[in-house]
């Protein structure tokens, strides 16, 4: 039996609803094998974050030998990163897996208002960037990463400067509709949906860059995988258990019932499930 393997390098949600543990859930969802390193611990809620604890760089290194050495990886989605030393480790140590699709989400700040990353991390964050197949930022971090509050410039910025391509979420946009763009050498293609409304969006980003991820290690295209991860989230959005005070964690895997049919759209691409 063939297994898209997906290595994801982020940290820890305590509350489950996103990080690693949102990861695994969605890479397990489409049918894939998650691994981990585990960058950072934290300790969090739907409220927010109440204290982190970064893994050292070493140990990183360590999580990433030991799957990629037996079991193998074919796409690998980075996450949080916790520091600027992990950062450029991880980069070190990417940089050897040649031609396995790697998907960067530049997290920086918490659903909840967290700072998750700080200067010098970010500042580590072009390495990566440098490797990845496609960046995943939302507006803020785009903003934060390009040095400009136009989107359309500042992935243009991003793309000539590092390569690869850049998924602009337009989750932090106002409007009933929901655009994101993803930008390339090959030009600009666009997604848009209605919003969805609800305060139950812990773990969004996260969802959507291991989803698109596992497409790519199942042989996707970079446009397919996104339709397809994209899908996943709204599935997600609409499950929502309702659990916490906060920003709750999304349904991973659960059956939507209302609005929207929860079975994914396979299209021609078999290795894609029902979920």
């Amino acid at each position: 039996m063939s297994i898209a393997r997906i290595l994801v390098i982020a940290g820890s949600d305590s509350g489950g609803g996103a990080g690693i543990q949102a990861d695994i859930k969605t890479v397990m969802a489409l049918g894939g094998h998650a691994m981990t390193a585990i960058t950072a611990i934290t300790a969090q809620n739907t409220l927010g974050v109440t204290d982190v604890m970064p893994v050292p760089a070493a140990m990183v290194l360590a999580q990433i030998d030991a799957v990629v050495s037996d079991i193998g990886v074919d796409a690998v989605k980075i996450g949080m990163i916790g520091s600027a030393a992990v950062a450029d480790a991880v980069a070190d140590r990417l940089a050897g897996l040649s031609g396995v699709p790697i998907v960067f989400d530049p997290v920086m700040v918490a659903t909840s208002g967290a700072v998750l990353a700080h200067d010098e991390t970010i500042a580590a964050f072009g390495r990566l960037m440098a490797l990845a197949t496609v960046t995943t930022p939302n507006l803020p971090e785009l903003a934060a990463l390009s040095g400009t509050d136009d989107p359309a410039e500042g992935a243009a910025r991003l793309v000539a400067l590092h390569g690869g391509a850049v998924l602009v979420k337009g989750g932090h946009a106002v409007g009933v509709e929901l655009v994101d763009r993803l930008f390339s050498a090959e030009g600009v293609v666009s997604w848009s949906d209605p919003r969805i409304e609800t305060r139950h969006t812990h773990g969004t980003g996260c969802t959507l860059a291991s989803a698109i991820a596992t497409g790519l290690g199942q042989g996707l295209g970079l446009e397919r995988a996104v339709t397809v991860a994209r899908r996943v989230v709204r599935d997600a959005l609409l499950a929502a258990p309702g659990l916490g005070a906060g920003h709750g964690p999304m349904g991973h895997g659960l059956r939507t019932g209302v609005g929207e049919t929860s079975k994914l759209d396979s299209g021609n691409d078999p290795a894609i499930p029902s979920v």
